[in-house]
Formats: C-alpha cells, sequence, structure tokens
C-alpha cells in the first residue's frame, strides 16, 4: 500500500505522508499543506483530527476496548490499584516491589498541605463550587512550592508530580471539611491512598471513620478508570496550556477548568440529577425516554452515548458490578438505581438507542457509586479530577519530552466583514 495519500485542489495533486499507528490507525499528515498550497483543513470539534502522537492510552471506540500503556483497564480494576496505575501511567511501566513501596511512601510524605493555604481556602465564599477552589488552589501551589534550584530537573519533575498526585487529593477532603465548617482531618501514615482519602472525608472527632475494604476498592476502581481517556477535552487542554511552556501547576489547572464542564467531568454529576429528576416526577422513565426520541426537544437523557465508543462503554461494565457489590454490601435500597435499571433496559433493547449508539457510559454509574459511597453530589467532578491527574500528568510530560513539540496555535477560517474605513463618531448612524 502507498505511504503517500493525494489530495487535488485547483487542478494540482499533492502528495501527504500517511502514518500508521501501532494499533493500526491510520492518519494523513497535513502539517505541511498551507506550507505548500496555501489550504488548511476546518474539522469543527477536531473529532477527525489528530493533535499529537501518543504512547500512552489506546482507544477503540467500534470495539471498546481501553489501554493504559498497552494493559486492558479491565485486568487494571481487577488487579492494580489507583497508585500502581498513576505509576504505570506516568512512568510507562509497571512498578517493582520496591519502586512501588518508594512511590507509595513518597506520596505519604508529601500530603500534607501548607498551612498557609488554609487561609486560602477559608477565604473563599461557602457558596462557591469546589471544582473552582480546587483549579485555584492547584495554580496557587507554584507560590507556595517554588522550584529548589539544587535539585536536579528531572528529580524536580518526579517531586512535582508526586507533590500534585498526593495535595490534590488532601485539598480536595480539606475543601470539603473546610465547606461545611468541620474540623480537617490530615493524612495519616498508615493508610493507603483511597483509604486515606475516604477517611479525611469522613472522619470526626465525635464519630470516628471504619474503613471499609470493599468502599475502599470501589473508589480506587473508580479512579482507574477515570485515569487517562486519550485527547479528551481536559487532556487537550492541559497539552495546549502546556505547549507554552507554563509551569505543571497552570497546566493541570487548565485541565480541572476544563473539566469542570457538565459536558465533560460533570456528566456523572448530570446523571444523578437527571435521574433524581425523574424520580420526583413519579419514577416513570416513559415521558422522559420519548423526550430524548424527540429531536424538536433539547432535553437529553444524561449518561448514554459517547463522543468516542460506538458500542457499550467498556468501563461501564466494570462500574456496573462495583455499583451492585456496594449496594448489596451496604444492604441499601436505592430508587435512583432502580430507575437507572430501566433506563438501561430501553437502552440495550430500544432499536432507537441501538441505531444511535446510545449505549450507557461510565457516568450513568459512577453517580450511583459515589452516593452510595458517601460523596457529595458537588463532589463528583472533583473525584473525576483526582482520577484523571495521572493521565494528565503523564500526557503534559510526553509532550515535554516529545522532540517535535510546537506551540499549539490552531488555525480558522475567517467569516466576517471584509475590509472597511473607520467612521468618525458623527458620521455614524445612530
Amino acid at each position: 500500500m502507498d505511504d503517500k495519500a493525494q489530495l487535488i485542489i485547483e487542478g494540482k495533486t499533492y502528495e501527504l505522508p500517511i502514518l500508521t499507528g501501532s494499533e493500526g490507525e491510520k492518519a494523513i499528515d497535513i502539517s505541511a499543506l498551507r506550507q505548500e498550497n496555501g489550504f488548511i483543513t476546518l474539522d469543527v470539534g477536531f473529532a477527525n483530527t489528530g493533535s499529537c502522537k501518543s504512547s500512552i492510552t489506546f482507544m477503540d471506540g467500534e470495539k471498546g476496548v481501553l489501554r493504559y500503556r498497552g494493559i486492558p483497564v479491565e485486568q487494571l480494576a481487577e488487579n492494580s490499584t489507583f497508585v500502581e496505575t498513576a505509576y504505570l501511567l506516568i512512568n510507562g511501566k509497571l512498578p517493582s516491589e520496591e519502586e512501588l513501596t518508594r512511590f507509595s511512601v513518597l506520596l505519604n510524605d508529601t500530603s500534607l498541605v501548607h498551612e498557609d493555604m488554609r487561609h486560602f481556602f477559608e477565604s473563599f465564599p461557602r457558596g462557591a463550587h469546589p471544582m473552582g477552589i480546587l483549579s485555584s488552589m492547584v495554580n496557587a501551589m507554584r507560590a507556595f512550592y517554588p522550584e529548589i534550584p539544587e535539585r536536579s530537573e528531572e528529580e524536580e519533575i518526579n517531586v512535582t508530580f508526586t507533590r500534585l498526585l498526593s495535595k490534590l487529593r488532601t485539598m480536595a477532603a480539606m475543601s470539603y471539611k473546610i465547606s461545611r465548617g468541620h474540623k480537617v482531618i490530615y493524612p495519616r501514615h498508615d493508610l493507603n491512598y483511597a483509604a486515606n482519602f475516604l477517611n479525611m472525608m469522613f472522619d470526626s472527632p465525635v464519630k470516628p471513620y471504619y474503613i471499609d475494604q470493599d468502599l475502599v476498592d470501589a473508589l480506587n476502581i473508580f479512579w482507574i478508570l477515570h485515569a487517562d481517556h486519550e485527547q479528551n477535552c481536559s487532556t487537550a487542554a492541559v497539552r495546549l496550556v502546556g505547549s507554552a511552556r507554563v509551569n505543571l501547576y497552570a497546566a493541570i489547572s487548565a485541565g480541572i477548568s476544563a473539566l469542570w464542564g457538565p459536558l465533560h467531568g460533570g456528566a456523572n454529576q448530570a446523571v444523578v440529577e437527571m435521574l433524581s429528576d425523574i424520580e420526583e416526577n413519579g419514577g416513570d422513565v416513559s415521558p422522559f425516554i420519548a423526550r430524548a426520541k424527540d429531536r424538536k426537544d433539547p432535553f437529553r437523557l444524561m449518561g448514554f452515548g459517547h463522543r468516542v465508543y460506538k458500542t457499550y462503554d467498556p468501563r461501564a461494565k466494570i462500574m456496573k458490578k462495583t455499583c451492585d457489590l456496594i449496594l448489596r454490601k451496604l444492604k441499601r435500597h436505592d430508587a435512583l438505581l432502580d430507575i437507572a435499571q430501566k433506563l438501561e433496559d430501553v437502552a440495550l433493547e430500544d432499536p432507537y438507542f441501538i441505531d444511535h449508539n446510545l449505549y450507557p457510559n461510565v457516568d450513568f454509574y459512577t453517580g450511583i457509586v459515589l452516593r452510595a459511597i458517601g460523596i457529595p453530589l458537588n463532589m463528583f467532578t472533583v473525584m473525576f479530577a483526582i482520577g484523571r491527574l495521572p493521565g494528565w500528568i503523564s500526557q503534559w510530560k510526553e509532550s515535554m519530552d516529545d522532540p517535535g513539540w510546537k506551540l499549539q496555535r490552531p488555525r480558522q477560517i475567517y467569516t466576517g466583514l471584509k475590509k472597511r474605513d473607520y467612521t468618525p463618531m458623527k458620521k455614524r448612524e445612530g
């Protein structure tokens, strides 16, 4: 097969290189197109545009495949922990026992937040959204933790990675406690990453928190499933902002802001809000199904379909299993899960949903799991951000190490007014 594609413009033929990825994905390299003939390509939403080469995450939306560094996400969810998965994403390999121990110890050693940062937290209005607070606080970390000249560049970067992974979790729990006017709970050296987070969230002087291993496992799985997802909106934001060679804190802050949107990280919160709305209207899903099918109605069922997956989201299968286990363990009947089950049954059997690839996605189940664990609704997207952090870091690192790095600067097709002269104030029509 030819390794060139031919493009005919105004009778002239141009040859464009064809690139093939390790899993057979093909791309036409148009990077020199404008230089050769003045044309650019227009791809609103970048659905057909590759912004980079990456060796981190592979997705196949048609087959429902998701792998981190070549390892299926199903295997990681079953056998790994979030900390080990984070190491895999950032370093490109699974750690040895010694490497994992050293990484875990460093996470614990850097888990405390500078006490002066508490004043920042306490200065935010009580009603401020946790994602806005988190984005601001991560950006501020650069001032509280400046670079140390004595360290090598590699050592400085590794410390920054670990500091972010550890402190983001601590700051998230701290923001929750402060928002409720409760005493801040500090991390404990004897608890692992996920258990420490739950303890910081829910322990109190009047009611000690009991660490339930099933809940810890569920949280690990939730974070593993969200650890990376190729070039999504927030990851693209991290790479875009990072391409200006800003510090990592600023790039991650941009990712958090992008994740805040209801069409991205806020989708799991939107699912629970939708299920609650259905419950408040009697619990009958039929009217909502009908509205979702009506092209004239702007209403859409949250948690169904995906921009990339054209079959069942592989993460949804894992999360549904976790969801069932947690609810059985807690012996908690949740009316919202019953509604979710009815919606799922429709989605898997109704020709409209099947023809439009509207299968339940991971957000459909994560909201129920987080709700069962006790995470408040406005913290759902923060939980997503903690999980996605290793992916953002690994993507930023890969882009920084890329010898073909360029400042990202998209083009546009201008559709405004043509050149016209300035009109003095007295001659302008009212």
